[in-house]
């Protein structure tokens, strides 16, 4: 498949945020306070009302979106790509801060949410693209992360187990701690699946 935009209007939320608007070509989403996703690992509880907008993922294509960070400042603000199956399978990534300190992060979800988080204090204010491709040797059972920002290469962030045929993918953002975040994604796109593991995917 060639590379094609998502129109916004093509998805779906989860959950409707507190405040969406178009500024340009470019989706501006306030987040509710208290948002988020997670499944009782460690803490004990289930959160599943983040804000998720979500629209076709074929298997055979990867999914991009491209989030501006300058204002993920706050602890636990986070903002990147959900990959969801049904409510105890989905795979939300993206960027979240932790400590003060802007993370590149995982949370893979099959029942219960594990956490993986990388600190990218370089990426802070950048636009940043994260993209998932589905792959396996037995079929689309698996899901290879990556993200990369405008004059970064890309980095492989994760390869976790993903075997729903039937998902659908789309920018995310929670604010588990405050009130008032308001992130920009400036792109939307589905794109050629990854042609190797070892291979970085083209950058359009």
């Amino acid at each position: 498949m060639h590379g094609r935009r998502v129109d916004w209007a093509a998805g779906v939320w989860t959950r409707e945020p507190a405040t969406t608007r178009l500024d340009g070509d470019d989706l501006v989403v306030g987040a509710s306070e208290g948002s988020d996703y997670w499944r009782t690992t460690h803490y004990g509880f289930v959160h599943d009302d983040g804000h998720a907008l979500l629209g076709e993922w074929p298997a055979d294509a990867a999914a991009e979106v491209t989030v501006d960070t300058s204002t993920l400042t706050g602890l636990y603000d986070q903002a990147g790509l959900m990959l969801f199956a049904d409510g105890e399978h989905w795979v939300k990534s993206g960027l979240e801060v932790s400590d003060g300190v802007l993370h590149l992060g995982a949370v893979v979800t099959d029942g219960v949410s594990d956490w993986s988080l990388a600190p990218v204090p370089d990426w802070a204010g950048q636009l940043v693209t994260i993209r998932a491709s589905r792959s396996g040797v037995a079929g689309a059972d698996a899901v290879t992360l990556r993200a990369r920002t405008e004059t970064s290469g890309w980095r492989t962030l994760r390869v976790a187990p993903f075997a729903s045929a039937a998902a659908s993918a789309g920018p995310m953002v929670c604010a588990p701690m405050r009130g008032d975040l308001e992130v920009r994604f400036t792109r939307w796109a589905l794109a050629p699946a990854d042609v190797d593991l070892h291979e970085d995917p083209e950058i359009p």
